[in-house]
C-alpha cells in the first residue's frame, strides 16, 4: 500500500458516488477537485476506502429512493459515510432512515463536506509538504487564541468607518468556525476569545441558515454558536456585543459555566439624543434594565464597555448623564475615548465640534469616576479564590488573569512565586489585595 512521504502512515483513501444532475456532478467534480489537492487519494471501491461520500439526489421520489440505497449499500460495506447533495437538504430524511452516517450536508456543500472528512479522516502530517500546523501560524502565545467568526458591518455608525473599509456583515459559516475552535484546543489552546465587528450580529446575514458540525445541525446564530464551544473544554470570552434582545438568551449559559461570565458590550454612550446622532442602537434605560437582569441570572458576570465623550453637540448636562449611567451601571471595565475626528466619518459634518481641551477634560473626568467603581468592585474580590490562567512566570510574580480579565485590555492577577506556576497551566489562587484595576493573590494551599 502507497504511503505518505515521510509520515509513515497511509495516504487517506476516500470512495466517492456521484448522482443526480449536472449540477451534482459540478459539485462532486469540486469536491473530488479538492480532496486531491489536499493529498486524499480516491478508492475504486467500498472495501478499500477509508470511508465513503455520497453525493445525493432528491428531486423526485425515485431519484431520493436510489439515493438512500447507494447510502445504505456504502453503510453496509464500508460503515464510515458522509452524505452530501440535495437530499441532505430535505430534513433529517437521511438521518431518521441511516442514523449511522458520520454527517449531512446540503448542496453545493464542499467547504462543510471537507470539514467533516477532517474530522474522521485527518490528513497524516509531511513534514515535507505539511509546513503549517492545523490550527495555523498564530501571534498570540500558544494558551489563547482569538476566534474571528465574521467580517464587516451592516451598522452605519456616524463616528466609524469600518464598513466602508471592510464592507457588510459577512458571516463564516458556522461548521468552519467551529472546526477552527476545535483544532485550535487541540492543539493547546486554552482560552478562545471570539471576535468580529458586531458578534451579536452572527448569522444575520445568510438568515441564520443551518450548517453543520459533527455531523448535526446547527444554526449561523450566536446563542448557537456559543453554546457549542462551550463544549470544547476551553474558556470562551465573547467580545463586541451589541446589545440585542437575544444577547439575553446567552448569560444562562454563562450561570451554567459554558462560557467566562464576561461580556465586552460597547454603549458608547447614554444620552438618547447623542446615542441617535452617533446612530447607535437601544437606549440608556433600556441597557440599564438589562444589565440588572443579566446580573440577576448571572451575579458574577464582569461587563466591559467603550463610550466616547465630547461628541459633536454634547452638552454638559449630557455628559453628566453618561456619568449618571455610569454610576448606575456599576460596568467592572470601561474604556472611554475623547472624540476624534476620522476621515470619512459622517460625524465630522455634525454641528457643535467641541474643544479638545473640553473633550479631554471631560475623558479624565469620566475615567476618574469609572477608576472609583472599579477599585470598589475589584475590593469584592479579596479573601475571594479564583480559577486564573496564568500568562506569564517571572523571578518576582506571576502574570495571570481571571474569567474577568481579557489579554492586554483589561486588569491582571499577580500570583506570588510558587514552584507549580507555569505559563499557559490553570491555577488556584485566593485574592489577597485590590488595586484599581488589578488584583494581588497567593496560589491555594500557601
Amino acid at each position: 500500500m502507497a504511503r505518505a512521504r515521510g509520515s509513515g502512515s497511509a495516504i487517506p483513501k476516500v470512495g466517492f458516488v456521484s448522482l443526480g444532475c449536472p449540477k451534482a456532478l459540478v459539485d462532486s467534480e469540486r469536491i473530488l477537485t479538492q480532496l486531491r489537492a489536499e493529498g486524499y487519494r480516491v478508492s475504486p471501491t467500498y472495501e478499500a476506502a477509508d470511508l465513503v461520500v455520497v453525493n445525493t439526489c432528491g428531486f423526485i421520489d425515485s431519484a431520493i429512493d436510489e439515493s438512500l440505497d447507494a447510502i445504505g449499500e456504502a453503510l453496509s460495506a464500508n460503515g464510515k459515510v458522509i452524505v452530501t447533495g440535495c437530499l441532505g437538504a430535505k430534513g433529517d430524511i437521511v438521518r431518521k432512515t441511516h442514523p449511522g452516517v458520520l454527517a449531512v450536508t446540503g448542496p453545493h456543500a464542499t467547504e462543510e463536506v471537507m470539514r467533516a472528512v477532517h474530522e474522521h479522516l485527518p490528513q497524516p502530517h509531511d513534514p515535507y509538504t505539511s509546513l503549517i500546523p492545523p490550527h495555523g501560524i498564530k501571534l498570540t502565545p500558544a494558551h489563547y487564541a482569538y476566534l474571528k467568526i465574521a467580517e464587516g458591518c451592516n451598522h452605519r455608525c456616524t463616528f466609524c468607518i469600518i464598513p466602508s473599509l471592510r464592507g457588510d456583515l459577512v458571516s463564516r459559516p458556522i461548521g468552519e468556525v467551529m472546526q477552527e475552535g476545535e483544532k485550535l484546543v487541540k492543539a493547546g489552546v486554552k482560552e478562545l476569545l471570539v471576535i468580529s465587528q458586531d458578534t451579536s450580529a452572527y448569522g444575520v446575514d445568510v438568515k441564520y441558515r443551518t450548517g453543520f458540525w459533527r455531523g448535526r445541525p446547527l444554526k449561523t446564530r450566536l446563542t448557537e454558536l456559543a453554546r457549542a464551544l462551550g463544549e470544547l473544554g476551553a474558556w470562551v470570552r465573547l467580545h463586541y456585543v451589541y446589545p440585542y434582545p437575544h444577547v439575553d438568551e446567552i448569560v444562562p449559559l454563562m450561570a451554567d459555566g459554558k462560557l467566562l461570565p464576561y461580556l465586552d458590550v460597547p454603549f458608547q454612550h447614554a444620552s438618547r439624543r447623542i446615542l441617535k446622532l452617533m446612530k447607535r442602537p437601544a437606549s440608556a434605560e433600556d441597557n440599564l434594565a438589562r444589565i440588572r437582569s443579566w446580573r440577576e441570572v448571572c451575579p458574577d458576570i464582569t461587563l466591559r464597555s467603550t463610550f466616547i465623550v465630547g461628541f459633536p453637540g454634547e452638552t454638559e448636562a449630557e455628559f453628566e448623564e453618561l456619568l449618571a449611567f455610569l454610576k448606575e451601571a456599576q460596568l467592572d471595565r470601561v474604556g472611554c475615548f475623547a472624540y476624534s475626528a476620522v476621515d470619512g466619518a459622517a460625524a465630522n459634518a455634525l454641528p457643535g465640534s467641541l474643544p479638545e481641551k473640553v473633550k479631554e477634560e471631560r475623558r479624565a473626568r469620566f475615567m476618574a469616576l469609572q477608576e472609583k467603581i472599579s477599585a470598589q468592585r475589584l475590593r469584592r474580590k479579596v479573601g475571594r479564590t479564583l480559577t486564573v490562567l496564568v500568562d506569564e512566570v517571572k523571578a518576582d510574580d506571576a502574570i495571570a488573569r481571571s474569567s474577568a480579565d481579557a489579554p492586554e485590555i483589561d486588569g491582571i492577577v499577580h500570583v506570588a512565586p510558587d514552584p507549580g506556576l507555569k505559563a499557559g497551566d490553570f491555577a488556584t489562587v485566593r485574592v489577597t489585595r485590590a488595586g484599581t484595576h488589578d488584583l494581588w493573590a497567593q496560589v491555594v494551599g500557601n
